[in-house]
């Protein structure tokens, strides 16, 4: 049961209508680019993210809507009309990143429905009464069902289960369906979202529905993961994004100790803390993760514009440069955003000292609501591998070659008045270190084939190689964003204007001097992996 404020809230919110970016004209929506959906996503998961997780029934209608039969095209009509809350239940006790170890089995019935039963554990928003039913897309492995019901993530298949059963034509809602909240995590942060563990069948029947009628569970659930690794990508960003301007806040206000070169002058005036450099330090640090982050963000969604502009026939796109691209920047989105942003809200509430550690201020929210973001949808050790073995090395490579390219088209990018010559200049350093260190593991890859033990030198680097590739394109993209600020400052920006515009320079400034030059730290370790750790006993740990 939900407060009262809270539902109110909700309410509030979910009439404004909103949502309606997100959904096709045909499900009433606006056909909205993503790149304007995941700005406008920016400010309600930045906000409440348990509230914009709970107003997810229009973005799985969409989805649904897409992959579903006739008849749950009509239930993706329904669940926008009628406010219907949706979830996307994968994680199973014992199958959490190794999802094709499921057990929930999908038992076929004879009218074509079937019964699904099993335990899922960590189901968001799988349990409120902020709305009247719940549509749960549940993984499960079919039994006795020929063609259907493998080993591993292909055996498992894809239904419609909702909590209460309901008319397909008019909506209204008939009996419960076997499907039952039987435990609700206590959890770190998120506190007002719902995480709960879901068991289908013990009680009754509960009735599933294939979805598209088609056994190609992992691939249509993929839409929905992908889709929740952006999201989770742009909340690590937004919560980041609150808590450095909480932090800046603070820093102006509070005055503490004298400017440091008047450090032994005890009659000298106290001053705010932003004055002192290890302050701006840290400020900076979090304004270019927190401004490159959202650049990352918005980078990633324009791809997926070219992607929708492409499928609505609009010519001279390349849509499948656009798909590979967009493939391969999720897992920085996701993996490197949420990391970036947990590290960095811990310098914002260093910013406050022991003020941050008290619940007067909002920081210490942040950091508990923002560590989920490096574990659901795919670990980082996940997103890691992912990254290197489906997004470079099963795409031959391709599209982090085209990236590759256009950082270097920065590189050489400028002219006789550039100002950002050495910019350039570490931005080309900071190119060759990611490259060699991805080539390394290129290489190990293919001596894996003979030696089976290679494959752990590449798998002791997967997460080092995505975090070197998130901060390269972080600082990339800086880069950008400080040639198109140089150009306002030069044509005579003033006031307001000119202050935005000289921090992002800044920024891009700071991060080339002061992140690039770690990634030529963390390649010399790459190419220095040894095994040794691989041969070490566990009981040495």
């Amino acid at each position: 049961t939900m407060s009262e404020d809270f539902k109110r809230i909700y309410n509030l919110v979910y009439d404004l209508e909103g949502w309606r970016v997100d959904l096709p004209t045909d499900l009433g929506g606006v056909a909205s680019p993503p790149s304007l959906r995941w700005s406008l996503a920016e400010l309600v998961v930045g906000s409440s993210p348990a509230l914009f997780f709970y107003m997810g029934g229009p973005t799985f209608a969409r989805i649904l809507h897409g992959i579903g039969n006739e008849e749950q095209r009509g239930t993706a009509q329904l669940m926008v009309e009628k406010g219907w809350g949706a979830t996307m239940v994968l994680t199973e006790p014992d199958a959490g990143s190794d999802v094709g170890a499921g057990t929930t089995k999908a038992i076929l019935q004879d009218d074509g429905s079937y019964h699904i039963e099993g335990v899922k554990r960590f189901i968001t928003s799988a349990e409120h009464d902020i709305t009247d039913n719940i549509i749960h897309l549940v993984l499960a492995r079919p039994v006795n069902v020929e063609g259907a019901g493998g080993p591993g993530t292909k055996g498992l298949s894809l239904f419609v289960v909702p909590k209460y059963q309901f008319d397909p034509q008019t909506g209204e809602l008939g009996e419960r369906n076997g499907v039952y909240t039987t435990n609700v995590e206590k959890k770190m942060g998120l506190k007002a979202s719902t995480t709960c563990e879901l068991t289908f069948g013990a009680e009754h029947p509960a009735i599933g529905y294939l979805v598209g009628d088609v056994h190609d569970g992992i691939n249509q659930m993929f839409r929905v993961i992908e889709y929740a690794r952006m999201m989770v990508g742009t909340k690590a960003m937004a919560t980041l994004s609150t808590g450095y301007l909480n932090a800046l806040d603070y820093a102006k206000e509070r005055e503490q100790g004298a400017d440091l070169t008047q450090m032994l002058d005890k009659s000298a005036p106290r001053v705010s803390i932003l004055a002192h450099p290890d302050v701006r330090r840290s400020l900076m640090l979090q304004k270019s993760y927190s401004e490159g982050l959202r650049a990352l963000v918005l980078y990633t969604a324009w791809w997926q514009d070219q992607i929708a502009r492409a499928e609505a026939g609009e010519g001279a796109i390349d849509k499948d440069l656009a798909e590979r691209m967009n493939d391969l920047l999720l897992p920085i989105v996701k993996g490197v955003g949420s990391e970036r942003a947990y590290e960095m809200l811990a310098q914002s509430l260093q910013t406050l000292g022991g003020s941050g550690y008290l619940q007067d201020y909002p920081i210490e929210q942040y950091l508990r609501d923002a560590k989920i973001d490096t574990l659901y949808e795919g670990t980082t050790a996940i997103q890691g591998l992912d990254f290197f073995f489906r997004k470079m090395v099963r795409d031959q490579f391709k599209a982090v070659f085209h990236l590759g390219g256009l950082i270097n088209e920065t590189v050489k990018g400028g002219g006789g008045q550039d100002t950002l010559t050495q910019e350039r200049e570490l931005l080309a350093t900071a190119l060759d270190d990611v490259q060699q260190a991805g080539a390394k593991l290129g290489e190990w890859a293919m001596e894996s084939q003979n030696d089976i033990n290679e494959i752990y030198r590449v798998g002791l680097n997967t997460t080092r190689l995505l975090m070197m590739f998130g901060d390269l394109v972080i600082g990339w993209l800086l880069i950008r964003q400080a040639e198109v600020a140089q150009a306002a400052l030069d044509a005579g920006a003033s006031g307001s204007d000119q202050a935005f515009y000289e921090g992002k320079v800044a920024a891009a400034r700071w991060f080339a001097h002061n992140r690039f030059p770690l990634l030529t730290a963390e390649k010399d370790a790459a190419l220095g992996t040894s095994l040794d750790i691989m041969e070490l006993s566990p009981d040495a740990f």
